[in-house]
């Protein structure tokens, strides 16, 4: 991984981890009074700022090297602040290794970050149209519209780290996003936490910081006004003191004698007054996770047809099963998905290949569509879509393959046009 560090050798190390899209420079504005304090601790996400563009399809995959490098520099416990995706590198590192983590604060996170299908289309959509889409849309989605029209400057700073980020690794991170979920996990994160938050956040805003407090045993809310996904950027000074505040206060011992931080300073010399608001939020319902007995054929299936068709795609045919039908549901879940699709003898791509080349086959016409939308997903481009059809079209027939062009040009047109 791509790193720096800012602060004192001998000093408790803080890791800082950034967003999607960015790089370790969205917190220079922090390291200037954390770096008193802390040794600091910054990296870049794959293929993000000039790193090495190792895709890694996971959060966990993600939290694994990052912890495979601070081993590797002698770092054993650690703060660790991190954005978006980086909060929930640090929620992964809080659960799976609660002795390495003294204190946490996510900035902009979520226990889950949309929905897997919002997250897959935007892979698609950059596989497809590169990473100008994203960089197009990034300041609307990050900054309040006050900030981005006074500050130009940090828009166009913040546009370019988007196109200069390696489209494989931002897709997969795209992938680590739609799969991650822990909300039914949040009662295990056992260290002291801060949950920060934009009050203007309109991607991970208040109500899933809300969450996130409700969830995790030992955790606090911090709304910063004037701010949107990126706080960190937009409030500099609001987002250094409450970070101050917070591992200064709460850094819990975990690995026996270590030095904790001194107390913060007066909030006063680092900026003009704001008043961040402090509130814990009632604890929601979090969705049951399926049967007491553990997965089965037919929760593994479940699990490959949403990642494969979408959760619209499968909410909509559950929905519409009666008792008449949902044997058979049942029956494609658990076999379909859970056995044949589950399979490692080919990859997801291969078999979307050999699917859409049925359907044109046998004349099934009617599901082309939902698998054209499960081919973009896996990984196919539109190409590699035009070259299966042609081929169909040789060894399938003519009237098949070209009602099979309608319907997979309608639907690759709709799944690959860039955001507004």
């Amino acid at each position: 991984m791509q790193y720096r560090f800012d602060g004192p050798e001998d000093a408790p190390v803080l890791v800082i981890g950034p967003s999607l899209g960015t790089t370790l420079h969205m917190w220079d504005r922090q390291i200037p009074e954390l770096s008193r304090h802390w040794r600091v601790f910054r990296y870049d996400l794959p293929g993000h700022g000039g790193a090495p563009a190792h895709p890694a399809s996971s959060v966990g995959a993600l939290a694994d090297r990052l912890l495979a490098m601070l081993d590797s520099l002698g770092v054993q416990r650690f703060g660790y602040a991190g954005c978006s995706i980086g909060g929930a590198i640090g929620a992964d590192l809080a659960l799976r290794h609660p002795d390495r983590v003294a204190s946490l604060a996510l900035v902009a996170a979520s226990p889950r970050f949309g929905s897997a299908d919002e997250f897959r289309q935007r892979g698609v959509i950059v596989r497809t149209n590169g990473l100008e889409p994203m960089a197009r849309t990034a300041p609307e989605a990050w900054f309040t519209s006050g900030f981005a029209a006074a500050q130009p400057a940090i828009v166009e700073w913040a546009v370019q780290m988007v196109r200069t980020t390696d489209p494989g690794c931002y897709i997969a991170a795209c992938e680590a996003l739609a799969a991650f979920d822990i909300r039914t996990e949040l009662g295990r994160i056992s260290v002291p936490t801060l949950v920060l938050v934009g009050a203007e956040d309109h991607v991970t805003g208040p109500a899933e910081a809300r969450t996130l407090v409700a969830g995790i045993p030992d955790a606090r809310l911090a709304l910063v006004p004037g701010a949107s996904h990126l706080a960190p950027v937009e409030q500099p000074a609001a987002v250094t003191d409450l970070l101050l505040t917070h591992f200064s206060t709460a850094w819990q011992d975990t690995l026996g004698p270590f030095p904790v931080p001194p107390a913060a300073p007066a909030l006063s010399a680092l900026s003009a007054p704001f008043a961040p608001v402090a509130e814990i939020a009632a604890a929601p319902v979090v969705p049951g996770t399926g049967a007491a007995d553990g997965p089965d054929r037919y929760t593994d299936g479940m699990k490959v047809r949403r990642e494969v068709l979408g959760d619209a795609h499968v909410d909509a045919a559950t929905a519409a099963a009666d008792a008449f039908t949902e044997d058979f549901e049942e029956l494609v879940t658990r076999y379909a998905w859970g056995e044949v699709w589950n399979r490692e003898g080919l990859d997801r791509r291969t078999r979307s290949c050999v699917t859409l080349t049925a359907l044109v086959a046998s004349g099934h016409l009617e599901g082309l569509a939902a698998h054209t939308r499960a081919a973009l997903r896996n990984g196919l481009t539109p190409d590699e879509i035009k070259e299966v059809l042609l081929h169909s079209a040789v060894y399938c027939g003519i009237p098949a393959a070209s009602a099979a062009f309608t319907i997979a040009r309608s639907v690759i047109q709709e799944e690959t046009r860039p955001p507004a």
